[in-house]
């Protein structure tokens, strides 16, 4: 299995902040995840998905990091890379936003910097999974330069797999 540099945990953009998950993200999280509907973790379940993440990340070099806003501070989602339904060589970039900030761009820029340093691990591709009725996914990983590579179909529906080379 190649080597691979570790993913940068400390990104930034003009408007953006990404680092490693602390304890008092649990509360956003799970508001994260309740408002996507479905399964929503307790505030210890929250922190369990938190440790296990961080565990992951110092076992793999690859992370979801949550992302604030640097003029307001707050939560608003993650970003980054993980295995999901790719491999550790060819991971996944994956995002999930609150929708109150949706169409802001903070998607599109949170994943360009993941992107910036998923390349410089050494990675030559990633992946992306999308259901078909994500739309505004879709436009995110289009404007960073993912194209369609196939579609699978699990008990929930279609899956759009997307890739993009790294340079």
């Amino acid at each position: 299995m190649p080597e691979y540099e570790p993913m940068s945990f400390h990104l930034a953009t003009a408007r953006l902040t990404m680092q490693p998950w602390v304890e008092g993200d649990a509360e956003a999280l799970r508001e994260l995840h309740a408002e996507r509907g479905g399964w929503t973790p307790t505030v210890e379940e929250t922190r369990g998905i938190i440790e296990g993440g961080l565990a992951s990340a110092a076992e793999t070099g690859i992370a979801l990091l949550p992302i604030r806003r640097r003029e307001e501070g707050d939560f608003i989602g993650y970003c980054g890379l993980t295995v999901g339904r790719a491999t550790l060589d060819e991971p996944e970039i994956a995002y999930e936003l609150f929708k109150r900030v949706h169409g802001n761009g903070y998607a599109t820029e949170a994943a360009a910097a993941v992107l910036e340093a998923a390349a410089l691990t050494g990675r030559k591709r990633l992946w992306s999974t999308v259901r078909t009725w994500n739309t505004a996914s879709f436009r995110v990983l289009d404007k960073i330069g993912f194209e369609r590579d196939h579609v699978t179909t699990d008990d929930r529906g279609e899956i759009v797999w997307l890739t993009r080379a790294l340079p």
